[in-house]
């Protein structure tokens, strides 16, 4: 055999094909773009749901976005109708199908209203009262999606809860989100269907309640609300009557015979309530430590009160505290 030499090693060269992903876009340059459409739509934190718009499209958490994998075509054409529903002003929570709250994402959609970050504020007052009580009764009127009783459930084990909702479409997102949150771990809470403005609501209860709370329709009918709300949350979740109390008044009557002495009752309204319902509350007469509470922009949010245990009217002067937390 003769000794080789160099031709005996023919380099070819092959025609060079892209690696998989090199029609990828990067995730930076996407949200970008997105972030200018929702920006010109009007939508108030633009960049912020174009990273959550694009962290759901990929599957990954918002804050691993930049270091995920670049968006394929058909990813970058599913982004841009999610963008351009977005830019429609359908709710980003409609479009991801959850919504966040507390340690919790709940399932929600069409027929249902979606919880907002300001409820939290309740939810944590309605946490800090249960836990003055070994295993406490706690009771969510308009539960809706059930934010505040799964929140209270996941974040106080000992609690027995109570979610009262009467809209048979919010109904069925509530029993999903209490079957999901029950498989996962978290103590089951009882689900009722009821009017809350019933004059006979919860009969077994009466007396018994330890923390009520209620985040009810509560709006104005004359105000206009943004197209999310307008558009999308169902208007008996949203409107309260002329003045927005249609709802209130009667969970503040029938809360004093549900709620044990000393029992707490918690209810969120509009910003401009933040008179109305703390009078409410006094002009009832079995109610004291009346309190107004604001959100983190300081406009009031939610009244509080403790259910008296002599039977007597407060003095008004003494009952309602203003300038709270």
């Amino acid at each position: 055999m003769s000794p080789a030499t160099l031709h005996d090693y023919v380099v070819t060269s092959l025609p060079q094909h892209p690696s998989e992903g090199t029609e990828r876009e990067r995730p930076s340059l996407v949200v970008a773009r997105a972030a200018r459409t929702l920006a010109a739509a009007g939508v108030e934190a633009p960049r912020a749901e174009a990273e959550l718009l694009a962290a759901y499209v990929l599957a990954v958490p918002r804050g691993r976005l930049a270091l995920a994998d670049g968006f394929t075509p058909e990813q970058r054409d599913r982004l841009d109708g999610l963008v351009a529903r977005r830019a429609a002003r359908e709710p980003l929570q409609h479009l991801t199908g959850v919504a966040g709250f507390r340690h919790l994402e709940l399932a929600v959609g069409p027929g249902v209203f979606v919880p907002r970050p300001e409820t939290e504020l309740l939810a944590g007052w309605a946490l800090a009262q249960g836990r003055r009580f070994d295993r406490p009764l706690v009771v969510d009127l308009c539960s809706g999606s059930g934010a505040i009783a799964l929140a209270v459930a996941q974040e106080l084990p000992a609690a027995r809860v109570v979610a009262v909702e009467r809209s048979p479409a919010a109904l069925a997102w509530l029993r999903r989100n209490a079957a999901e949150r029950a498989a996962a771990g978290d103590p089951p809470i009882e689900v009722v269907a009821a009017d809350v403005t019933d004059p006979d609501l919860l009969p077994g209860l009466v007396g018994r309640v330890d923390v009520l709370v209620c985040n009810p329709p509560y709006v104005p009918r004359a105000v206009v609300v943004p197209p999310e709300v307008a558009g999308h949350d169902p208007a008996e979740a949203v409107f309260g009557g002329a003045d927005g109390l249609d709802v209130i008044r009667p969970v503040v009557t029938r809360a004093a015979e549900l709620l044990r002495p000393g029992g707490a009752l918690g209810v969120e309204h509009d910003d401009t309530h933040g008179a109305a319902v703390p009078a409410l509350l006094v002009a009832d007469g079995r109610y004291e430590r009346v309190e107004e509470h604001r959100d983190l922009v300081g406009r009031p949010r939610f009244a509080t009160a403790s259910r008296r245990a002599d039977g007597q009217h407060a003095d008004p002067a003494a009952a309602w505290q203003t300038g709270s937390s």
